[in-house]
């Protein structure tokens, strides 16, 4: 039986990098290939314990560089790409928004490219609900696959771009593909600039913990874990050209986040210090999973056991991520 060959790109960040790990444990018949450009969120010590797995392969590039990438699809067959690689951070994109759309909209273009030249049997394109902008305070309106696409962000411009142009190659080209769309992701390995191992590293050192605005700003949460489950299920069995949402209907005020982490370490609300809002903050995020659901899907984590899970791990994990802090 031919080995599967499989390409992360981003593989070393967050999300990807739980990906990475999941894939690694679970298909020992696939070779997963974790491309990487290793930019100040990407680091390789949370891969230590697979970096020795016959089935796991590491390749450092820069998704936006086409001769290498075309090189790289020449050289390794892939049958399928699971692209994560993307600048992510919505208050870097505010600052400087040309990395955003290098990376994010002409790497995928890169990929794509290569990825139709190769033939591949499935092009994973792993997005965010933030392309289709924000909710009012409706508990009862959600994103679903046909909600609009209205970004407010540079990061999610470029991110909406970016899921427009792999929709273009399935329509023009017929390349096999799926984008999902998920809502903000917590768990192990987050870098720590992000509202949640930002909150628990600041609260575990005693310092200040920033809440922009008043704090009333809504997000949808879901375990890594979860999502790296949902990916395998659409990589595997998701119909081609189809997006699918994938939420768990954990919404929470990021100030009850912020105020949970507090309590469950322990410390005080004193902790808390409110900061002028970010430019174009959206108001809440919340997903529709349904048609995810039909496949398959559901999630085992729900936001209490998930955020306690967490802070643990970071709390037994602190040589991970105390040397990234000079990173944020």
């Amino acid at each position: 039986m031919t080995r599967k060959k499989v390409l992360v790109t981003g593989g070393a960040g967050f999300i990807g990098g739980n990906f990475v790990q999941y894939m690694v444990d679970k298909y020992s018949e696939y070779d997963i290939y974790n491309l990487d450009l290793l930019t100040y969120a990407g680091e390789l010590a949370k891969h230590k314990h697979i970096g020795d797995r016959d089935n796991y392969h590491f390749v450092q590039a820069d998704i936006a560089d086409r001769q290498t990438i075309n090189q790289l699809f020449e050289e390794v067959r892939f049958d399928y790409v699971v692209h994560f690689a993307a600048e992510s951070h919505v208050d870097r994109s505010i600052t400087d928004p040309g990395i955003f759309v290098r990376t994010n909209v002409l790497g995928t273009q890169v990929l794509l490219d290569a990825a139709k030249a190769a033939g591949i049997a499935k092009f994973l394109h792993v997005s965010t609900d933030e392309v289709y902008g924000e909710l009012d305070f409706d508990p009862e309106t959600f994103f679903t696959e046909e909600t609009p696409i209205q970004p407010n962000s540079p990061y999610s411009a470029s991110k909406a771009a970016s899921d427009l142009l792999v929709r273009a190659y399935h329509e023009t080209y017929g390349l096999a593909v799926n984008i999902t769309r998920c809502s903000n992701n917590y768990g192990p390995y987050h870098f720590p600039e992000k509202l949640i191992p930002l909150t628990i590293s600041r609260a575990v050192n005693d310092q200040k913990i920033p809440v922009y605005g008043d704090g009333k700003n809504i997000r949808d949460w879901l375990h890594v874990w979860d999502h790296c489950a949902a990916l395998d299920l659409v990589l595997h069995q998701g119909v081609s050209g189809q997006v699918y949402n994938v939420g768990g209907h954990n919404e929470r005020t990021n100030l009850e986040v912020v105020k949970t982490i507090i309590q469950t370490l322990g410390k005080t609300d004193d902790l808390i210090e409110f900061v002028t809002d970010r430019l174009g903050h959206d108001k809440r995020y919340a997903i529709d999973p349904t048609k995810l659901e039909k496949l398959g899907w559901k999630p085992k984590y729900s936001f209490e056991t998930g955020i306690a899970q967490t802070i643990q791990w970071y709390r037994e994990n602190e040589d991970w991520w105390r040397p990234l802090l000079k990173r944020v």
